[in-house]
């Protein structure tokens, strides 16, 4: 199964953003539990390259693993370097689309309308991230399927229990979810257990 198939199919991404490097696996590890096989570990997050590579050595072939806030090639190609399967980035930049396709990882870069869209797969991008969806809502995907139908689109932004349904039925090939899914530390608040059931809670949805 290819990378674009394994998000297709698992249509969510957990988004790893600043989170404590000495939680981040047991974080991976209790979302995994509860079903999610796509992370995201953004560059703005602190040993971002170590915790990618870490990461990376404890995932099997039905798990991904991903760069995001990618916003210069040469970060893209670092990230790879340190084990990333898939690079997102919040903005378009055909170069980093290049070099990561020229190392073997997919390029997911960040766009908002039709023609940044056509414009980032027409220069290679394997699925394009529409970024800030809340800020447009779920509609926005299926009207822009009509013009664009063969763009596999992610929906980031705004996305929660409350409306990741919404957005599945919009059309969208995946949804990624930071704040309202993965927390920074974990804490008496937010133990592994809950993480678990969180994760799986979420998968219920997006299958029902």
């Amino acid at each position: 199964m290819s990378y674009i198939q394994q998000l297709e199919s698992n249509k969510l991404i957990a988004i790893m953003r600043g989170v404590d490097p000495d939680d981040a696996i047991s974080i991976f590890h209790s979302l995994k539990k509860g079903g999610i096989k796509a992370f995201e570990i953004t560059l703005d997050s602190p040993k971002a390259y170590e915790i990618i590579e870490k990461l990376s050595i404890e995932t099997g072939d039905d798990v991904l693993i991903g760069a995001g806030t990618v916003l210069a090639p040469e970060s893209a190609r670092t990230a790879i370097y340190h084990g990333a399967n898939f690079i997102i980035s919040p903005t378009l930049n055909l170069e980093t689309i290049k070099i990561t396709k020229r190392h073997g990882g997919l390029s997911i870069p960040g766009c908002l309308t039709p023609t940044e869209i056509l414009t980032a797969y027409e220069n290679g991008a394997d699925m394009v991230k529409v970024f800030p969806a809340g800020s447009v809502g779920a509609s926005y995907f299926k009207d822009l399927s009509g013009p664009l139908p063969c763009i596999p689109l992610i929906a980031t932004g705004g996305i929660n229990a409350d409306n990741i349904q919404t957005y599945i039925q919009s059309g969208v090939a995946a949804v990624g979810l930071g704040s309202s899914l993965v927390p920074k530390k974990i804490s008496e608040h937010n133990d592994i257990a809950e993480l678990t059931k969180k994760a799986s809670q979420l998968i219920n949805l997006i299958q029902n």
